[in-house]
């Protein structure tokens, strides 16, 4: 059966009109005659969305009688029951009351979906899983409730509901949204003007982010290599000059006018050693770059015009930023350069020249002695080299006849040293041969026979060749020792940058390949290994479309080692790039180990921190649990004495230190397992909805009565969590504020509601602890100040914060005002809690 179709409505924030523009794309499916059922669909008591479910078939919710309420459900097996075509299934972060058939809605919808059903959901981003920590720095608020990304990520369509917070606020003022008694609380909190454009931001630039990634996919499917200028890609060409900082900050200005613009600064490693840059330059540009917010890619091409091109679009590059040429006018005789090409082949993307102070004053050596020779160069030097002593031999003849065989000589070398200096040694050697053809043919007595009467002309055209033949090795030797000096330089460049990056400490397998795949303009890279000499090959890594699982399929493959092979697609490289590819490889090797090897750290230091823990726990136990045994067996000892006549109040006294010795042990042992529970990861809480008035007194057994000061207001409501480990936490907090709290007075225990959590306070008048050691006072076996070595095993706080955690929510420390320490217990609300207005303790002002 084929998978149903995820379509799925993002809001910025509760209110925008998400479930109202779900309910309208029911109509209109209805209206084109498709099977369409509501699954869920909550209106929120908001009239204009609830009329829109008049006409649509919904399936009956589940009822679920949990604590003494009843809550509903969708009804998933109703649902497939149905088999509709189309479900329509609000809220998709939402928790289901516990007895559902699933407990989370998006685990409902993925049922749908794998019965074949398409559904139609909506979601806002706060409750996207990855954004957790960036909405509660912008709120204040945790989202509870949460979906996983890769879930949103596979829908087949996301569309943004999207709306200006003004416009929100007026909705919101209007009461739209909320009862008009919940308004000013929600526009003062929740729904602030920095708050809604904050999180109205992160819902446009994830759904960009997706779009970019449809686009990418669908670019790389159909062979698209065009550029699309769906979003604003600027690619920066640095030469490794002084003028690089400066065009890397005009694109940025570039950038900043369009939101979610991005830079790429680009240098190109020519092998021939035009564009060879300062290595100290390019690092300062990478810097730079970085820290704008771009990135830094380093590629190797002979041809650096179209090595550029290549790369703007690979990357779907809408503008290229270039600097103005460094060259000196006469050098552009040699060539238009590579700013004048890229526009000129640029296509359908921007190109922009940035003059600078560098701009026409060279490059410090001339163009020609750092270049390889070039087809245009040969083809120049063989016209040179054959036409040239021609025209020569006819202008010496009919322009300026008589000059002397001495001067004609030296004009026919120059033209053999300028053929050499062109294009090489063949040139030069055609030249020196065509030259003393027409030396001894035109030149030299006697006339149009190639025969030399006089011995001293002999030994000129001789010479004349010699020096040629010279010339032209000189000159090829030097082009092709530069060639390789170039090319040594380019690798030295790539390698530096490699070094930097293990220095730097990055330890990204994928960004390693995918630096391969750029330097060499290969399609995909693949890192692949296999246990065996001859076993199966796995991949390790890989990025591009479609990595070869296999070195087979490889056009260029890297072995390290006997078991273990880099693998690139897209074209065979030269002899000359497979060292520096190696290079590549065996760092790749080195970061996978790397990875490994971080990964078994990991393992040792929770090994580590176990035989740390068992430490403590002998050492605790060898003190602390003796000291209560000792007082059992002194009370017990003394009951059994014969020699001691013990009165009814005596015996008592001994019997209830017995008692208050067992209970003492009793409650030592109970954290040390349930620190031993945390420490394995056996802790499996069973969450409920709980009244705190409930659990919250219960835990109040361990400490004398009257020493502790109850407040929980009676519209508080329930809260999602363990009853048994909340009682724990709660006793051990109530224990711990009573211990430091001055006697005679009464500890506070006080519990307040604002939106989707409820907070428990437990406070106390004591000594307090100082901000830095805040923190520590939760690590297990630690006590704070001059705590008694009989007072406990240090495990008490420990514990409460491990079962917070467990339960969903948070344990922290604070100052009492007036002096003293807080504990502050954050739990998650039961259901419909977010729709209350805060509730306070009893005289707490908001």
């Amino acid at each position: 059966m084929a998978r149903g179709r995820l379509r799925i409505y993002l809001g910025a924030a509760p209110g925008v009109g998400k479930t109202y523009a779900l309910l309208e794309e029911a109509h209109r499916r209805l209206e084109r005659g498709t099977d369409v059922v509501v699954g869920f669909a909550e209106p929120h008591e908001r009239p204009r969305t609830a009329a829109l479910l008049s006409g649509l078939e919904t399936v009956a919710r589940r009822p679920l009688r949990h604590r003494g309420a009843v809550f509903e459900e969708m009804d998933v097996d109703a649902v497939l029951a149905r088999a509709p075509r189309v479900a329509m299934v609000d809220e998709l972060a939402h928790t289901n009351v516990p007895g559902s058939r699933n407990a989370e809605r998006w685990q409902d919808v993925e049922e749908l979906l794998a019965a074949g059903v398409d559904v139609v959901s909506a979601v806002n981003v706060q409750h996207l899983e990855s954004l957790g920590d960036v909405v509660e720095s912008i709120t204040g608020v945790r989202p509870r409730e949460t979906v996983p990304d890769e879930m949103v990520r596979r829908a087949d369509q996301i569309e943004l509901v999207d709306m200006a917070p003004q416009a929100l606020r007026r909705r919101m003022a209007h009461g739209n949204i909320y009862q008009p008694d919940k308004v000013d609380a929600a526009l003062a909190d929740y729904f602030r003007p920095g708050n809604l454009t904050a999180l109205r931001e992160l819902a446009l630039l994830w759904v960009a982010d997706r779009a970019d990634e449809y686009l990418q996919q669908y670019r790389a499917e159909h062979r698209i290599s065009s550029t699309w200028q769906a979003r604003e890609r600027i690619v920066v060409g640095l030469t490794g000059g002084p003028e690089g900082s400066t065009l890397i900050r005009r694109a940025a200005r570039m950038a900043a006018k369009g939101s979610g613009s991005e830079i790429l600064a680009v240098h190109v490693a020519r092998s021939d050693g035009l564009t060879a840059g300062s290595p100290e330059e390019l690092a300062v540009q990478r810097t730079l770059v970085e820290n704008l917010g771009g990135s830094f890619h380093h590629v190797i091409g002979d041809d650096v015009p179209t090595a550029m091109l290549d790369f703007a679009r690979g990357v779907n590059a809408t503008q290229i930023v270039l600097g103005t040429s460094r060259r000196k006018t006469w050098q552009y005789v040699l060539g238009p350069g590579v700013g004048t090409t890229v526009a000129r082949e640029s296509a359908d993307i921007d190109v922009h020249i940035v003059t600078h102070e560098r701009a026409a004053k060279g490059r410090g050596l001339p163009v020609a002695r750092g270049a390889r020779l070039g087809r245009v160069r040969i083809i120049t030097g063989w016209a040179v080299g054959c036409a040239g002593p021609a025209l020569m031999t006819l202008l010496l003849i009919h322009v300026v006849p008589g000059l002397g065989l001495g001067n004609d000589l030296l004009l026919l070398l120059a033209l053999t040293v300028a053929a050499a200096l062109l294009g090489g040694m063949l040139p030069a050697l055609a030249s020196a041969a065509v030259g003393s053809l027409f030396l001894n043919y035109f030149f030299t007595p006697p006339l149009h026979r190639f025969t030399i009467a006089d011995p001293h002309n002999i030994v000129a055209i001789v010479i004349f060749a010699a020096v040629a033949v010279s010339v032209a090795s000189v000159v090829d030797l030097a082009a092709r020792r530069t060639h390789q000096a170039a090319r040594s330089r380019a690798e030295a460049e790539i390698l530096s940058l490699l070094a930097g990056s293990v220095l730097r400490g990055e330890s990204s397998l994928d960004a390693l390949l995918e630096r391969v795949r750029e330097t060499f303009a290969m399609t995909s890279a693949a890192l692949l290994e296999r246990e065996a000499d001859h076993g199966p090959w796995t991949r390790a890594g890989g990025v591009g479309p479609d990595p070869c699982p296999r070195p087979e399929d490889a056009d260029v493959e890297v072995p390290v080692g006997d078991r273990m092979s880099l693998a690139l697609t897209g074209r065979v490289l030269p002899a000359e790039d497979r060292r520096l590819l190696s290079a590549f490889a065996a760092q790749a090797a080195v970061l996978l180990d790397r990875q490994r090897l971080v990964g078994e750290a990991s393992r040792a230091r929770e090994l580590a921190e176990g035989n740390r823990i068992r430490t403590a726990l002998l050492a605790a136990v060898s003190h602390d649990l003796r000291t209560p045994l000792a007082a059992i067996k002194a009370a017990v000892s003394s009951l059994r004495s014969d020699d001691v006549a013990w009165s009814p109040q005596d015996e008592a006294d001994l019997l209830e230190a017995i008692e208050a010795g067992a209970d003492k042990l009793d409650h030592l042992v109970g954290n040390l397992l349930d620190m031993s529970r945390l420490q394995t990861g056996t802790v499996s809480p069973l969450m409920q909805e709980v009244d705190l008035d409930e659990v919250v007194p219960i835990a109040f057994g361990g400490v004398p009565p009257g020493s502790v000061a109850l407040d929980i207001p009676e519209t508080l409501p329930m809260v999602v969590a363990d009853p048994g480990l909340l009682e724990r936490v709660v006793a051990n907090l109530v224990e711990n504020a009573v211990k430091y709290h001055p006697r005679g007075g009464r500890v506070l225990v006080a519990a307040s509601a604002l939106r989707d959590r409820v907070e428990l306070r437990v406070a106390d008048r004591g000594p307090g602890v100082p901000d830095p050691a805040k923190e520590r006072i939760f690590e297990p076996f630690q006590r704070y100040g001059d705590a008694p070595r009989g007072s406990g095993v240090g495990l008490g706080l420990a514990v409460a914060r491990g079962f917070a955690e467990a339960m969903g929510g948070s344990l922290v420390a604070d100052d009492t005002p007036g002096g003293g320490l807080t504990m502050v217990l954050t739990l998650r609300a039961g259901h419909g809690a977010a729709d209350r207005e805060p509730v306070l303790p009893a005289g707490a002002t908001s």
